[in-house]
């Protein structure tokens, strides 16, 4: 039998909401066709989005959405996207295989009124590689500034007296690669004039400057690349210490979970090696999450401090991650661009990684998926006039408990699943966190076979309330127009027991949240 305890955590970290973030990009059917069919397309719709995404994303609770890349931010000029749809000139999209017509149909005001229907802070990704800094600190413009200018006229003739207020600007992106193949040095370089060029909002108060709060982030490393990504922020981080210091407010990791080494593992048919190999890469961002924010910290503390300097302020760095998600082989080869489903093996290491997140909330404070919609580790899937919720889509639902909680300390007996090639995958991995007096429980069962039984143990009695279970008949099940709810949320059994000490038996397979009230 496995066992679980589960105890008060004395450095109790919250659960950022953000960590739960999404991601949308001008890539494949991503936006055109998925979260925008237009105002005259016969797919119902809210003023030009799919109804049926925006009621998933709504019920979702984004908390916050990357836009407009990815890849495209460092081709995309804003301006392309305002004024009146039937103007908006016409470009071309090579990203990432898609090799199509760009209408610009969506655009800045399109993306903001998409945030505000589902409740999602944006994230902004400026042009860094083809754009200029005035272009750049532009768009901070129209969409921050109060004062009457002449850009804020602009955005009021197009349909938003009230700025938008963005929190988030991505400076840049993957800039080690189709970024702009930069290093350390020569992204730090334009980084400063990016940075110290954009408008600051502020004005003078009784208490000095005052005005909102943006959040500089900064192009981190390649995750999959083990030497890069550390010499990638080491360096960085050298660069910056050097004479004073732009605002630099985060660094955006970005982590694929590659899955291209077996040439005969499919998405919708694979083998024993290719379920526990897939679970077993996720687990790695855990190692590179410690390892960045490490190297974070130690690239602070080396910076030297100004003996005299009264407007000094004391360099701070948040960790946040961009992208990340399953990249199978098929997606490189898919029509529309990186097009890919997903069964049961991408909603069991989507729960892996977002547990990671939440173990470690309290270095790591941001995460989008990648993407939300039809590219790679997608929550919603579409098909014509037919909007699919993906598995992953129900992961996200089913941990929704979490955000704003308490962490708590999981301590897990569990047995091998599979040892294989140095491939090792435990059969039980668990989280928990507290809120408002309910302690909820997630159980993972990495076992593709066998049920476990688990033996859960608390610091204090409680009382069991509900469970919610994920899984299905088959590893390779998965949503599809023509069989939508093939993998559904369903009530869980009940565990047995009482107290402090219950048993719960988990089905092979399978994602688990257990709700207890003190």
């Amino acid at each position: 039998m496995d066992r679980i305890r589960i105890k008060k955590d004395d450095n109790a970290a919250i659960i950022s909401s953000k960590l739960h973030g999404q991601f949308i990009e001008f890539l494949g059917e991503c936006l055109q066709d998925g979260i925008w069919v237009g105002e005259d397309s016969v797919i119902p719709n809210y003023n030009g989005f799919r109804k049926d995404a925006v009621d998933a994303l709504k019920k979702l609770g984004v908390p916050v959405l990357r836009w407009p890349g990815g890849c495209y931010a460092d081709k995309y000029h804003w301006r392309d996207g305002i004024g009146p749809r039937k103007d908006r000139p016409v470009t071309y999209n090579e990203n990432f295989n898609t090799f199509e017509m760009e209408k610009n149909q969506f655009g800045t005001h399109e993306f903001m009124e998409l945030c505000q229907m589902v409740g999602a802070e944006p994230w902004l990704n400026i042009n860094m590689l083809t754009g200029t800094v005035a272009e750049a600190a532009e768009w901070f413009g129209y969409c921050n500034r109060k004062e009457d200018t002449s850009l804020t006229k602009e955005r009021a003739a197009n349909g938003s007296n009230a700025p938008f207020d963005v929190k988030y600007w991505g400076i840049g992106n993957e800039s080690w690669g189709g970024g702009g193949m930069y290093t350390p040095q020569s992204y730090m370089a334009d980084y400063r004039k990016f940075a110290t060029g954009m408008p600051t909002f502020k004005k003078a108060g009784p208490d000095g400057l005052e005005g909102p709060e943006m959040k500089f982030i900064a192009v981190g490393p390649d995750g999959n690349k083990p030497e890069e990504r550390v010499q990638w922020t080491k360096q960085l981080f050298d660069s910056f210490g050097e004479f004073r210091q732009p605002k630099l407010d985060a660094l955006d990791l970005h982590f694929y979970n590659w899955n291209i080494k077996n040439p005969k593992d499919k998405v919708l048919s694979f083998d024993e090696d290719g379920w526990y190999g897939v679970l077993h890469g996720s687990m790695e961002i855990e190692e590179v999450i410690k390892e960045q924010y490490q190297l974070i910290q130690e690239g602070l503390n080396k910076i030297a401090r100004p003996t005299e300097d009264y407007f000094y302020q004391e360099p701070q760095c948040e960790l946040y991650i961009g992208e990340w998600g399953n990249w199978h082989m098929e997606a490189f080869f898919a029509k529309p661009a990186l097009y890919q489903q997903c069964t049961l093996r991408d909603a069991l290491t989507t729960a892996i990684t977002l547990d990671i997140f939440h173990r470690n909330c309290d270095i790591l404070k941001l995460a989008c998926v990648a993407q939300t919609i039809n590219v790679l580790n997608s929550i919603i899937l579409t098909e014509g006039e037919t909007t699919i919720l993906t598995p992953n889509y129900y992961v996200f639902e089913m941990y929704k408990v979490h955000r704003d909680a308490a962490r708590m300390l999981c301590e897990t007996e569990t047995s091998p699943a599979y040892e294989k090639d140095g491939i090792a995958v435990d059969g039980i991995y668990s989280f928990a966190s507290e809120k408002e007096g309910i302690i909820s429980l997630n159980i993972i069962n990495a076992d593709m076979e066998k049920a476990r039984d688990i033996e859960l143990s608390f610091e204090e009695a409680l009382i069991y309330r509900e469970g919610t279970v994920l899984n299905g008949d088959s590893v390779m099940e998965y949503n599809s127009k023509e069989h939508p709810f093939s993998v559904l949320p369903k009530k869980a059994d009940s565990p047995s027991g009482s107290g402090n000490t219950w048993k719960a038996t988990v089905p092979p397979a399978s994602i688990s949240v257990y709700h207890f009230e003190k």
